[in-house]
C-alpha cells in the first residue's frame, strides 16, 4: 500500500474564526470535526499530516483583491487551535492559491514517499481546488472528503467539487 498524506488548507484563524479577516462563514466552522477525525484516523494509520497555511508579507500584492489576511506573524496566521498541529506534522507557509506554488510541498511529497493525498480545508473554489489541480497534474491520487471542505459561496463550492471530480480526477470522499 502506498504511503498517504492529509493536506489541511488553510484552516487559519483568519479564514476559520468568526472574527478573522476574511472569515468563511459557519461552513467553515462546521468541518472542524470532521478534519480532526479524519487527521487522528490517517494518523494513527502511519499517514504525513501536512499543514498548508496562508502567509503574506505585510505589502503581499494579493491585498489588491482581497482585504490583508494571514499576515505573517500574526494570529490570523496561525492554524486554529481545535487542529494544533503536532510536533511531526508539516507546516507549510504559502502565498498564492496552490500549495505547490513556491513552496517545499513537492519536496516533502517526495521525500515522504507519498502517492495517495488526503485534502480538506477552505476554500474549496480557491485554494483547495487549485492545490488539488496541482496534485493531479503530479498524478497523484487525490481524495477530495467532501465533509472536510467548505467556502463562502455555496454555487463555487459545488462547482469547485464537480470540477475537481469530473474534470481533474479527483475523487470526492
Amino acid at each position: 500500500m502506498s504511503k498517504e498524506a492529509v493536506l489541511v488548507i488553510d484552516m487559519l484563524n483568519d479564514f476559520v474564526s468568526p472574527e478573522g479577516a476574511l472569515y468563511c462563514g459557519e461552513e467553515a466552522r462546521k468541518i472542524i470535526p470532521y478534519i480532526q477525525g479524519l487527521v487522528e484516523k490517517k494518523r494513527k494509520e502511519g499517514a504525513v499530516i501536512i499543514y498548508l497555511a496562508d502567509n503574506h508579507p505585510p505589502d503581499d500584492t494579493e491585498f489588491k483583491r482581497f482585504p490583508p489576511h494571514c499576515v505573517q506573524g500574526t494570529k490570523g496566521a496561525e492554524v486554529i487551535p481545535e487542529l494544533k498541529p503536532a510536533p511531526e506534522d508539516y507546516v507549510i507557509p504559502k502565498r498564492r492559491f496552490s500549495g505547490f506554488f513556491q513552496t517545499n510541498l513537492e519536496e516533502v511529497l517526495q521525500k515522504e514517499g507519498i502517492k495517495t493525498v488526503h485534502v480538506v480545508g477552505v476554500c474549496t473554489s480557491i485554494c483547495v481546488m487549485e492545490t488539488v489541480s496541482d496534485l493531479c497534474a503530479r498524478e497523484y491520487e487525490v481524495y477530495v472528503h467532501k465533509g472536510g471542505v467548505a467556502d463562502f459561496d455555496a454555487k463555487a463550492h459545488a462547482f469547485a467539487l464537480e470540477r475537481m471530480e469530473k474534470i481533474l480526477g479527483a475523487k470526492i470522499a
